[in-house]
């Protein structure tokens, strides 16, 4: 007898670094196909599975402020139409690979994508589509993590997962600090009072508040994102009390 899911319905958060793969930039298709055939993977287990998107990879608000003297606000809607490009990037791959696929995006563009409504998201859902959460919360000065954290909240996701490349939550940056250390379990209070930056503040709070558990794991590893949902110990896992 097959083991059953123990998430039933999740938020899979993906940057857009993750998408770019080794380039650095841009969207590798070859990164996005293998995420695509790991996402059909879990939805075969009759898991619905919702995904946030980021935009790194193309525009970084941040980046572009300080180069270009762009106003935030504006730099921050640029971000959020470079997640809908990685969104319809995903949404090609996934039905590619025979998955049906909705984008719904917080800022409205009929001709490419669905408007975000929580009930026609839901439905979706229940109907097996993955959907495709683009344009983060359609506001500025809101992350992607903190759109990911209110659309798991939203569409009553029992987990977030937040595919990286790294291998989970480490109590200091691992690419500066040799001795690095994997902090397989911890809490929301534990991330914000050592100031790791898993998520900001804002997504944090939202998360720990309607305590959904984020799992953070390394999407390139095979397996990894199957492992998590089968309830294995993989990457780290933040949960809202110890």
């Amino acid at each position: 007898m097959t083991a059953a899911p123990r998430y039933s319905r999740v938020l899979i958060k993906l940057s857009g670094e993750a998408l770019a793969g080794e380039r650095g930039y841009g969207i590798d298709p070859d990164v996005v196909v293998e995420m695509a055939e790991q996402l059909k993977e879990i939805l075969d287990l009759g898991v619905e599975i919702g995904v946030v998107v980021g935009g790194g990879n193309i525009f970084r608000a941040r980046t572009g402020t300080k180069s270009g003297g762009i106003e935030r606000t504006t730099a921050d809607y640029m971000g959020m139409m470079a997640s809908v490009l990685n969104a319809l990037a995903m949404q090609d791959a996934l039905e590619k690979v025979g998955v049906q696929t909705r984008v719904l995006s917080a800022i409205e563009m009929k001709e490419v994508a669905e408007p975000y409504i929580r009930r026609r998201a839901v439905r979706h859902l229940e109907k097996g589509r993955i959907v495709v959460f683009a344009a983060g919360t359609g506001n500025p000065y809101f992350t992607t993590d903190t759109a990911a954290a209110l659309r798991a909240a939203e569409i009553g996701a029992l987990a977030i997962i937040k595919a990286t490349n790294v291998e989970g939550v480490y109590d200091c940056d691992p690419k500066t600090n040799a001795d690095a250390k994997l902090l397989p379990q911890l809490t929301y209070m534990d991330a914000l009072k050592m100031g790791l930056k898993v998520m900001d503040a804002t997504a944090i709070s939202l998360s720990m508040e309607n305590k959904i558990p984020l799992l953070v794991l390394n999407m390139r590893e095979p397996g990894n994102l199957m492992r998590a949902i089968m309830g294995e110990s993989v990457g780290s896992t933040i949960v809202a009390e110890g």
